[in-house]
């Protein structure tokens, strides 16, 4: 494989190459690449494309490729986002909820249903079963 003379090169992208080889030099056995270099390698194919970024920093094409397509589509995988604080606030329905019914049925059957909780229950199923279930 023929790599490219730096006089050939952009700028740019013989600093890109630059500082995959200083990172591959401090390696002491093959090591996955960090994310921060694999961003400056889609960054540099989005400018200089695929095929001649892959060669000039001797990354596999279609590893390149795929993380390229990522970032185009905006997918964002795990391992490119980092951890995130996530914060939880208290929900306003922490506060207990209450209701009254009372219902009739046309031959003067009543039903009062007092409900308090953090959940209420479907009501309509609650009452259709109550209604429609065995008395």
């Amino acid at each position: 494989m023929k790599n490219p003379s730096k006089s050939n090169l952009p700028a740019k992208l013989a600093r890109g190459r630059e500082r995959f080889e200083k990172w591959r030099s401090k390696q002491k056995t093959r090591t996955r690449l960090p994310e921060p270099l694999w961003s400056a390698a889609v960054k540099l194919a989005h400018e200089y494309g695929v095929n001649r970024t892959a060669r000039t920093l001797r990354l596999d094409y279609s590893g390149l490729k795929k993380r390229m397509e990522s970032s185009l589509s905006g997918d964002t995988s795990p391992a490119s986002v980092g951890p995130q604080f996530l914060q939880l606030l208290p929900s306003e329905l922490t506060a207990v909820a209450e209701c009254a019914i009372e219902c009739q049925d046309a031959q003067g059957t009543k039903i009062h249903i007092h409900l308090k909780g953090p959940q209420l229950p479907d009501l309509a199923a609650l009452i259709d079963s109550l209604w429609n279930g065995d008395r």
